[in-house]
């Protein structure tokens, strides 16, 4: 297969089957970030937000599943090759969190919304795709990287992960401490009747996990067998959106790669799960005082992504799944944000009675 589509091909397909679940997930299962922040500070409900910690359980006990078997080096997953720089993990979550409040949606929940026929996510994945890169390669990259620098692991160093550290610090297996704790997650979200009651929530949360599974597989198995430098990675959506637009414009001098397979495949997932529940429509913006907020929102969730080194799917699941020492910190971060966003906006833009 390498030999016949070229490793980059085959790791855009990776992406794009991981996508298409998380696309079908988010459409068929509800599952959102900011949903499920919603739910529980307004709706007085768990039941998305357990969700998630199903996702995140089958992702940790499958990825490391994956780290057991031989066929995922830590040391090559992408969150686990840099030194943890915790303050890029509070204020880029903080700032994610924020924009992400603003704009409505993150940028995976957006690419659903676009799937489903929302123009106004159009905007708001072209903005924080450009976002990104600017904070990525752009104008702002040196003051980034001043303010944030991010250090290469020293030979031998322990990966920045809490398993490994478990590990290095008791003897116990990090792979075996991975396994338990991501079945005692998925064990814990089950303790809600209400949980319990939403069976293909909890299947379609189990897919959002398995999808970050698939990338990082993939990719190891690519890099492994493969002669590219092939990056061993999972489902992320802050630099994606920007490599999307740059392959699109410039398609004929590169070449696709994970992200841009991976943010394909929540389109035509999401498409697909809105037209199976007669969902599809097309939707514009009408109110310009929304579209400037969601503007806002995209720029400030594609520079805290950048900064904290993943979104609220990079973090929130893929760096989770390796047990990324960030990822907590990163998710808790974002969680505040939002709050803080969504609280704002509701005093501040609440009708008159």
């Amino acid at each position: 297969m390498l030999e016949l589509l070229g490793e980059s091909n085959v790791a855009a397909l990776v992406g794009l089957v991981g996508g298409i679940m998380l696309g079908l997930a988010a459409r068929l299962g509800r599952f959102c970030t900011l949903g499920a922040i919603e739910d529980i500070l307004y709706a007085g409900s768990t039941v998305r937000m357990r969700m998630w910690g199903i996702a995140i359980g089958t992702a940790i006990a499958g990825s490391f599943a994956l780290m057991q078997m031989g066929l995922l080096d830590a040391r090559a997953a992408s969150y686990l090759q840099f030194g943890w720089v915790p303050w890029a993990s509070v204020v880029g979550g903080l700032v994610f969190g924020y924009g992400m409040a603003l704009a409505g949606n993150c940028g995976f929940g957006a690419l659903a919304r676009l799937g489903g026929g929302d123009l106004r996510s159009f905007v708001i994945v072209l903005v924080m795709g450009l976002a990104a890169y600017v904070a990525i390669s752009g104008p702002l990259a040196n003051l980034r990287v001043l303010a944030f620098p991010v250090r290469p692991l020293d030979p031998g160093e322990t990966v920045p992960g809490i398993a490994h550290y478990i590990e290095h610090l008791t003897g116990l297996s990090a792979p075996t401490f991975g396994i338990a704790l991501g079945l005692i997650v998925i064990a814990a979200m089950f303790t809600s009747p209400e949980m319990r009651k939403a069976r293909m929530k909890a299947v379609w949360s189990v897919v959002a996990g398995l999808a970050v599974v698939v990338g990082w597989g993939g990719t190891q198995w690519i890099a492994n067998t493969g002669f590219a430098a092939i990056p061993v990675e999972s489902h992320t959506y802050s630099a994606p959106l920007g490599d999307t637009i740059l392959y699109l414009m410039t398609a004929s001098g590169t070449s696709l790669n994970f992200g841009v397979g991976s943010v394909a495949g929540v389109l035509a997932g999401a498409f697909i799960g809105s037209a199976l529940k007669g969902h599809f429509r097309w939707e514009a913006c009408e109110d310009p005082r929304e579209l400037k907020r969601q503007i806002g929102g995209a720029v400030l969730m594609g520079f805290g992504a950048v900064i904290a080194f993943g979104c609220s799917i990079g973090q929130g699941l893929s760096g989770f799944s390796v047990l990324y020492v960030g990822a907590p910190v990163t998710f808790l971060a974002i969680m505040a944000g939002a709050a803080f966003g969504l609280r704002q906006l509701i005093s501040g833009f609440q009708p008159a009675e």
